[in-house]
């Protein structure tokens, strides 16, 4: 089954590669990007979830956009930058680093310090994020993703902010795990751009109308994803690739393993309180990729 090319497509939620003591390492950084979008990504998602985006802070984030630009990655065509803050202010700063730059879009989380928040406070929230942003607010992806933050964002608050802003909220990250809220957004949100964080239900919702996914498993097989995003294709080697990373410390395991996948041995460092996997869980979870992706090729 053909799909559409016109959809937001597969971007990927970027690692972060650090140095001991957790200085952003540019250069590892840059030679991911490339190798990401010549494989099959349409983007990078900086600062997201799984490039420790929460722990970046506004110098970190300001050098890996100049990176990415310097070495002729396109912000407009390319980047989209990852929104975690608590403080109306930082979540503004956050964004502007990445609108200034001429990012793409925003994949903007709710604030996620107070739990138990309504409907009506976190319109009030991300109201006056987007005003304050002014003209230069554009391509806001809202991030839900509740076993992080603690916080939903319902399909009527959905409803609620894209009709405020309509041409500005342009989609929604669903990383509930819950393909019935999936479901749930695809019906009141279609002609958003609703994409899939679980990498597991990705096939079965692009051929229910979903635009893609932002995910941290196209750091590893984005040439695989692929197919999934375009196509509405299930790949039983992704499922089994997802079970294996979600089986231990999911932000870890997907650095960990793109340092195998390039055979460089520097990606594993992590700034606290994150911490790297140890050498015994990386020798076992290299040996569980290979033995995943090797059974794809035969």
């Amino acid at each position: 089954m053909a799909l559409s090319p016109n959809r937001f497509g597969l971007s990927c939620a970027i690692t972060t590669p650090m140095r001991e003591g957790g200085a952003v390492d540019l250069p590892r950084l840059v030679h991911h990007a490339r190798h990401v979008l010549a494989n099959g990504c349409d983007t990078v998602t900086l600062y997201g979830t799984t490039g420790e985006g929460a722990a970046l802070g506004l110098p970190a984030r300001t050098a890996m956009m100049g990176a990415l630009m310097g070495a002729g990655i396109d912000p407009a065509t390319q980047i989209y930058a990852g929104i975690a803050a608590s403080s109306l202010h930082e979540a503004i700063e956050q964004a502007r680093v990445a609108l200034d730059a001429g990012a793409k879009g925003l994949l903007v989380a709710p604030p996620f310090y107070f739990k138990g928040v309504s409907d009506d406070g976190l319109y009030a929230w991300f109201v006056q994020f987007i005003e304050k942003l002014g003209a230069s607010a554009r391509n806001i992806i809202l991030y839900h993703i509740p076993s992080v933050t603690a916080v939903d964002i319902s399909v009527d608050l959905v409803q609620r902010l894209k009709t405020a802003f309509p041409g500005i909220i342009a989609g929604v990250k669903d990383s509930s795990g819950s393909y019935a809220n999936t479901e749930a957004l695809l019906k009141a949100h279609g002609e958003l751009a609703i994409l899939v964080g679980d990498e597991r239900q990705l096939a079965k919702a692009v051929r229910n109308g979903a635009q893609g996914s932002i995910c941290g498993v196209a750091n590893l097989v984005p040439h695989l994803l692929r197919p999934m995003v375009y196509e509405g294709k299930d790949s039983p080697v992704i499922n089994a690739l997802v079970d294996e990373i979600c089986s231990g410390p999911v932000i870890a395991s997907v650095k960990a393993l793109t340092g195998h996948v390039h055979g460089d041995a520097g990606f594993g460092p992590m700034r606290a309180p994150l911490q790297a996997l140890d050498d015994g869980c990386r020798k076992r979870l290299f040996a569980a990729f290979d033995s995943i992706t090797q059974a794809k090729a035969a």
